[in-house]
Protein backbone atom coordinates (compact mmCIF):
# COMPACT_ATOMS: atom_id res chain seq x y z
CA UNK A 1 0.00 0.00 0.00
CA UNK A 2 2.62 2.70 1.08
CA UNK A 3 4.52 3.30 -1.63
CA UNK A 4 7.65 5.70 -2.78
CA UNK A 5 5.43 8.61 -3.16
CA UNK A 6 3.70 8.38 -0.04
CA UNK A 7 7.16 7.54 1.72
CA UNK A 8 8.52 10.62 0.39
CA UNK A 9 5.96 12.53 1.89
CA UNK A 10 6.11 11.11 5.22
CA UNK A 11 9.54 11.90 5.26
CA UNK A 12 9.83 15.27 4.25
CA UNK A 13 6.81 15.57 6.76
CA UNK A 14 9.57 13.78 9.77
CA UNK A 15 11.75 16.36 8.46
CA UNK A 16 9.74 19.17 8.99
CA UNK A 17 8.47 18.42 12.42
CA UNK A 18 12.01 17.21 12.84
CA UNK A 19 14.27 20.40 12.94
CA UNK A 20 10.96 22.77 14.15
CA UNK A 21 10.82 20.95 17.23
CA UNK A 22 14.52 21.30 17.92
CA UNK A 23 15.78 18.44 16.30
CA UNK A 24 15.72 15.71 18.58
CA UNK A 25 17.55 12.59 18.14
CA UNK A 26 17.47 10.64 14.89
CA UNK A 27 16.21 7.65 16.55
CA UNK A 28 13.20 9.87 17.62
CA UNK A 29 12.59 11.26 14.10
CA UNK A 30 12.68 7.33 12.77
CA UNK A 31 10.19 6.14 15.24
CA UNK A 32 8.14 9.20 14.17
CA UNK A 33 8.53 8.09 10.68
CA UNK A 34 7.48 4.35 11.83
CA UNK A 35 4.97 5.83 13.48
CA UNK A 36 3.28 8.13 10.59
CA UNK A 37 3.52 4.80 8.44
CA UNK A 38 1.51 2.75 11.05
CA UNK A 39 -0.76 5.96 11.73
CA UNK A 40 -1.63 5.86 8.22
CA UNK A 41 -2.44 2.25 7.36
CA UNK A 42 -5.12 2.52 10.69
CA UNK A 43 -6.87 5.10 8.73
CA UNK A 44 -7.48 2.45 5.76
CA UNK A 45 -8.27 -0.23 7.84
CA UNK A 46 -10.74 2.81 9.66
CA UNK A 47 -12.03 3.75 6.17
CA UNK A 48 -12.74 0.34 4.98
CA UNK A 49 -14.73 -0.16 8.35
CA UNK A 50 -16.58 2.82 7.02
CA UNK A 51 -19.09 0.78 5.22
CA UNK A 52 -20.75 -0.27 7.97
CA UNK A 53 -21.22 2.44 9.45
CA UNK A 54 -23.21 3.89 6.70
CA UNK A 55 -24.97 0.58 6.89
CA UNK A 56 -25.90 1.29 10.28
CA UNK A 57 -27.19 4.71 9.43
CA UNK A 58 -29.71 3.24 6.87
CA UNK A 59 -30.78 0.34 9.39
CA UNK A 60 -31.65 3.43 11.33
CA UNK A 61 -33.25 5.00 8.65
CA UNK A 62 -35.61 2.31 7.96
CA UNK A 63 -36.59 1.91 11.34
CA UNK A 64 -37.67 5.16 11.84
CA UNK A 65 -39.72 5.03 8.67
CA UNK A 66 -41.14 2.20 10.06
CA UNK A 67 -41.66 3.79 13.70
CA UNK A 68 -43.65 6.84 11.33
CA UNK A 69 -45.51 4.40 9.26
CA UNK A 70 -46.84 2.44 12.34
CA UNK A 71 -48.13 5.90 14.10
CA UNK A 72 -49.88 7.05 10.60
CA UNK A 73 -51.15 3.40 10.39
CA UNK A 74 -49.60 3.73 6.62
CA UNK A 75 -48.30 0.61 4.82
CA UNK A 76 -44.03 0.40 4.45
CA UNK A 77 -41.97 -1.72 2.69
CA UNK A 78 -38.32 -0.98 3.20
CA UNK A 79 -35.97 -0.70 0.71
CA UNK A 80 -33.35 -3.40 2.02
CA UNK A 81 -30.69 -3.14 -1.13
CA UNK A 82 -28.30 -1.15 0.64
CA UNK A 83 -28.60 -2.88 4.06
CA UNK A 84 -28.10 -6.51 2.44
CA UNK A 85 -25.07 -4.93 0.33
CA UNK A 86 -23.02 -8.23 -0.15
CA UNK A 87 -19.51 -6.29 -0.43
CA UNK A 88 -20.41 -4.17 2.22
CA UNK A 89 -21.02 -7.45 4.48
CA UNK A 90 -18.02 -9.18 3.27
CA UNK A 91 -16.27 -6.25 4.94
CA UNK A 92 -18.26 -6.56 8.00
CA UNK A 93 -17.15 -10.05 8.25
CA UNK A 94 -13.57 -9.71 7.70
CA UNK A 95 -11.76 -11.54 9.90
CA UNK A 96 -8.37 -9.89 9.72
CA UNK A 97 -10.23 -6.12 9.32
CA UNK A 98 -12.12 -6.90 12.76
CA UNK A 99 -8.98 -8.17 14.82
CA UNK A 100 -7.15 -5.10 13.53
CA UNK A 101 -9.78 -2.86 14.63
CA UNK A 102 -10.27 -4.31 18.19
CA UNK A 103 -6.39 -4.56 18.72
CA UNK A 104 -5.81 -1.05 17.97
CA UNK A 105 -9.36 0.11 19.51
CA UNK A 106 -10.51 2.15 16.23
CA UNK A 107 -14.14 3.09 15.78
CA UNK A 108 -16.23 5.46 14.31
CA UNK A 109 -18.29 5.93 17.30
CA UNK A 110 -17.34 9.67 18.21
CA UNK A 111 -17.97 10.76 14.65
CA UNK A 112 -21.77 9.37 14.69
CA UNK A 113 -23.36 12.91 13.71
CA UNK A 114 -20.93 13.38 10.92
CA UNK A 115 -21.75 10.07 9.53
CA UNK A 116 -25.37 10.58 9.48
CA UNK A 117 -24.58 13.63 7.46
CA UNK A 118 -22.58 11.95 4.67
CA UNK A 119 -25.65 9.21 4.95
CA UNK A 120 -27.65 12.13 4.21
CA UNK A 121 -25.66 13.32 1.45
CA UNK A 122 -25.61 9.72 0.05
CA UNK A 123 -29.24 9.51 -0.04
CA UNK A 124 -29.10 12.70 -2.69
CA UNK A 125 -26.66 11.14 -4.84
CA UNK A 126 -27.87 10.01 -8.17
CA UNK A 127 -26.43 6.63 -8.17
CA UNK A 128 -27.17 5.40 -5.02
CA UNK A 129 -30.92 5.79 -6.32
CA UNK A 130 -30.22 4.34 -9.44
CA UNK A 131 -28.33 1.16 -7.55
CA UNK A 132 -32.02 0.85 -5.30
CA UNK A 133 -33.77 0.74 -8.27
CA UNK A 134 -32.79 -2.25 -9.55
CA UNK A 135 -34.76 -5.01 -9.31
CA UNK A 136 -32.24 -7.45 -8.15
CA UNK A 137 -28.62 -5.75 -7.79
CA UNK A 138 -25.16 -7.95 -8.92
CA UNK A 139 -22.26 -8.38 -7.37
CA UNK A 140 -20.72 -6.19 -9.71
CA UNK A 141 -23.27 -3.45 -9.00
CA UNK A 142 -22.51 -3.77 -5.14
CA UNK A 143 -19.06 -2.66 -5.87
CA UNK A 144 -19.43 -0.17 -8.31
CA UNK A 145 -21.27 1.55 -5.90
CA UNK A 146 -19.13 1.38 -2.97
CA UNK A 147 -16.58 2.40 -5.51
CA UNK A 148 -18.35 5.73 -6.14
CA UNK A 149 -19.08 6.19 -2.81
CA UNK A 150 -15.02 5.63 -1.65
CA UNK A 151 -13.79 7.40 -5.07
CA UNK A 152 -16.59 10.38 -5.03
CA UNK A 153 -19.01 10.99 -2.04
CA UNK A 154 -16.22 10.97 0.50
CA UNK A 155 -13.61 12.64 -1.56
CA UNK A 156 -12.73 16.04 -0.21
CA UNK A 157 -15.09 15.43 1.68
CA UNK A 158 -15.96 18.41 4.33
CA UNK A 159 -17.79 16.26 6.82
CA UNK A 160 -15.48 13.23 6.92
CA UNK A 161 -12.70 15.84 7.57
CA UNK A 162 -14.51 17.44 10.66
CA UNK A 163 -14.79 13.11 11.59
CA UNK A 164 -11.49 12.75 11.19
CA UNK A 165 -10.21 15.65 13.10
CA UNK A 166 -12.14 14.45 15.73
CA UNK A 167 -11.27 11.27 15.95
CA UNK A 168 -7.48 12.38 15.66
CA UNK A 169 -7.93 13.81 19.30
CA UNK A 170 -9.96 10.75 20.81
CA UNK A 171 -7.81 8.50 18.82
CA UNK A 172 -4.52 9.89 19.15
CA UNK A 173 -3.12 10.01 15.60
CA UNK A 174 -1.84 12.08 13.17
CA UNK A 175 -2.26 13.50 9.95
CA UNK A 176 -5.76 11.38 8.76
CA UNK A 177 -7.31 14.48 7.11
CA UNK A 178 -4.35 15.10 5.18
CA UNK A 179 -3.90 11.49 4.42
CA UNK A 180 -7.45 10.74 3.56
CA UNK A 181 -7.69 11.28 -0.09
CA UNK A 182 -4.83 9.24 -0.56
CA UNK A 183 -5.75 6.49 1.13
CA UNK A 184 -9.71 6.45 -0.31
CA UNK A 185 -7.98 5.51 -3.59
CA UNK A 186 -6.46 2.27 -2.06
CA UNK A 187 -9.60 1.55 -0.22
CA UNK A 188 -11.64 1.91 -3.84
CA UNK A 189 -8.28 -0.16 -5.45
CA UNK A 190 -9.31 -2.95 -2.15
CA UNK A 191 -12.66 -2.88 -3.53
CA UNK A 192 -12.03 -3.29 -7.42
CA UNK A 193 -9.96 -6.94 -6.17
CA UNK A 194 -12.60 -8.07 -4.08
CA UNK A 195 -14.37 -11.36 -5.33
CA UNK A 196 -17.91 -12.82 -4.64
CA UNK A 197 -16.06 -16.42 -3.91
CA UNK A 198 -13.58 -15.12 -1.48
CA UNK A 199 -16.38 -14.29 0.74
CA UNK A 200 -14.86 -12.75 4.29
CA UNK A 201 -11.17 -14.02 3.24
CA UNK A 202 -11.16 -11.21 0.94
CA UNK A 203 -7.46 -10.11 1.04
CA UNK A 204 -6.51 -6.32 2.22
CA UNK A 205 -3.36 -4.60 0.83
CA UNK A 206 -0.34 -5.02 3.06
CA UNK A 207 1.03 -1.80 4.76
CA UNK A 208 3.90 -1.49 2.82
CA UNK A 209 3.95 -2.86 -1.28
CA UNK A 210 7.62 -4.86 -0.40
CA UNK A 211 10.25 -4.24 2.03
CA UNK A 212 12.12 -2.48 -0.38
CA UNK A 213 10.00 0.84 0.63
CA UNK A 214 10.38 0.87 4.00
CA UNK A 215 13.98 0.41 4.11
CA UNK A 216 14.07 3.15 1.44
CA UNK A 217 12.26 5.44 4.06
CA UNK A 218 14.24 4.50 6.81
CA UNK A 219 17.79 5.38 4.69
CA UNK A 220 15.93 8.66 2.81
CA UNK A 221 15.17 9.83 6.44
CA UNK A 222 18.80 8.98 8.12
CA UNK A 223 20.70 10.55 5.27
CA UNK A 224 19.05 13.72 5.19
CA UNK A 225 19.41 14.19 8.83
CA UNK A 226 23.48 12.92 8.71
CA UNK A 227 24.16 15.48 5.53
CA UNK A 228 21.65 18.07 6.42
CA UNK A 229 24.30 20.94 6.45
CA UNK A 230 26.37 19.68 3.75
CA UNK A 231 23.19 19.73 1.33
CA UNK A 232 21.57 23.10 2.90
CA UNK A 233 25.09 24.45 1.73
CA UNK A 234 24.40 23.48 -1.80
CA UNK A 235 20.86 24.96 -1.82
CA UNK A 236 22.21 28.24 -0.43
CA UNK A 237 25.21 27.97 -3.07
CA UNK A 238 22.52 27.58 -5.50
CA UNK A 239 20.21 30.07 -4.78
CA UNK A 240 22.27 33.08 -5.46
CA UNK A 241 20.00 35.84 -5.85
CA UNK A 242 18.35 34.70 -2.44
CA UNK A 243 19.23 35.27 0.78
CA UNK A 244 19.02 32.34 2.91
CA UNK A 245 16.87 33.30 5.67
CA UNK A 246 13.79 34.15 2.87
CA UNK A 247 13.52 30.77 1.66
CA UNK A 248 10.55 29.28 2.74
CA UNK A 249 11.48 26.41 5.44
CA UNK A 250 9.27 23.75 3.77
CA UNK A 251 10.88 24.50 0.23
CA UNK A 252 14.31 23.77 2.44
CA UNK A 253 13.12 20.79 3.65
CA UNK A 254 11.61 19.27 0.07
CA UNK A 255 15.42 20.10 -1.49
CA UNK A 256 16.83 18.30 1.40
CA UNK A 257 14.93 15.86 0.60
CA UNK A 258 15.37 15.67 -2.80
CA UNK A 259 18.79 16.61 -2.65
CA UNK A 260 19.67 13.18 -0.79
CA UNK A 261 17.29 10.71 -2.45
CA UNK A 262 19.41 12.21 -5.48
CA UNK A 263 22.71 12.03 -4.47
CA UNK A 264 22.49 8.41 -2.67
CA UNK A 265 19.55 6.21 -4.51
CA UNK A 266 21.29 6.09 -8.07
CA UNK A 267 18.89 3.36 -9.23
CA UNK A 268 15.89 5.89 -9.25
CA UNK A 269 15.86 8.01 -12.55
CA UNK A 270 16.88 11.26 -12.06
CA UNK A 271 13.50 12.02 -13.76
CA UNK A 272 11.86 10.20 -11.16
CA UNK A 273 13.46 11.74 -8.28
CA UNK A 274 12.98 15.43 -9.79
CA UNK A 275 9.60 15.18 -10.56
CA UNK A 276 8.71 13.76 -7.40
CA UNK A 277 9.59 16.51 -5.21
CA UNK A 278 8.61 18.88 -7.74
CA UNK A 279 5.05 17.64 -7.59
CA UNK A 280 5.36 17.60 -3.76
CA UNK A 281 6.30 21.22 -3.56
CA UNK A 282 3.02 22.59 -5.45
CA UNK A 283 1.34 20.34 -2.79
CA UNK A 284 2.87 21.04 0.07
CA UNK A 285 4.27 24.52 -0.52
CA UNK A 286 3.58 27.76 -2.08
CA UNK A 287 2.59 28.54 -5.28
CA UNK A 288 6.22 30.37 -6.66
CA UNK A 289 7.62 27.15 -4.84
CA UNK A 290 7.55 25.02 -7.85
CA UNK A 291 9.38 27.28 -9.95
CA UNK A 292 11.62 27.89 -7.34
CA UNK A 293 12.82 24.47 -6.50
CA UNK A 294 12.51 23.07 -9.86
CA UNK A 295 15.25 26.00 -10.72
CA UNK A 296 17.34 24.91 -7.55
CA UNK A 297 17.26 21.04 -8.25
CA UNK A 298 18.62 21.72 -11.68
CA UNK A 299 21.32 24.09 -10.28
CA UNK A 300 22.10 21.34 -7.86
CA UNK A 301 22.01 18.11 -10.67
CA UNK A 302 24.30 20.75 -12.77
CA UNK A 303 26.68 21.42 -9.99
CA UNK A 304 27.28 17.63 -9.03
CA UNK A 305 27.65 16.86 -12.57
CA UNK A 306 30.47 19.21 -12.79
CA UNK A 307 32.09 17.88 -9.56
CA UNK A 308 31.43 14.19 -10.82
CA UNK A 309 29.43 13.36 -8.01
CA UNK A 310 26.22 12.39 -9.63
CA UNK A 311 25.77 8.59 -10.56
CA UNK A 312 21.86 8.64 -11.39
CA UNK A 313 20.50 6.69 -13.95
CA UNK A 314 19.25 8.92 -16.61
CA UNK A 315 15.99 7.31 -18.75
Amino acid sequence: MINRTLVRTKVIQTLFAFYKDGEKSSLTARKELLKSFSDTYSLYMLMLAFSDELVRCAEEHIEENKTRAAITHQAYTPNRKFVNSTVAQQLFNNARLRNYLNEQHLYWDAAHGSIQAIYKQLLEAPYYAEYMALEDPTYEDDKQLWRKIYGSLLLNNSELASALEELEVVLDYQNWTTDVDLVLTYVVKTIKRKKKDNGDTQELLEMFDSEAELLFAKDLLRLAIEHADEYKEKIVAAAQNWEAERIAYMDTIILLTAITEIIHFNEIALEISMNEYIELSKEYSSEKSYTFINGILNKVVKDLRQEGKLFKVVR
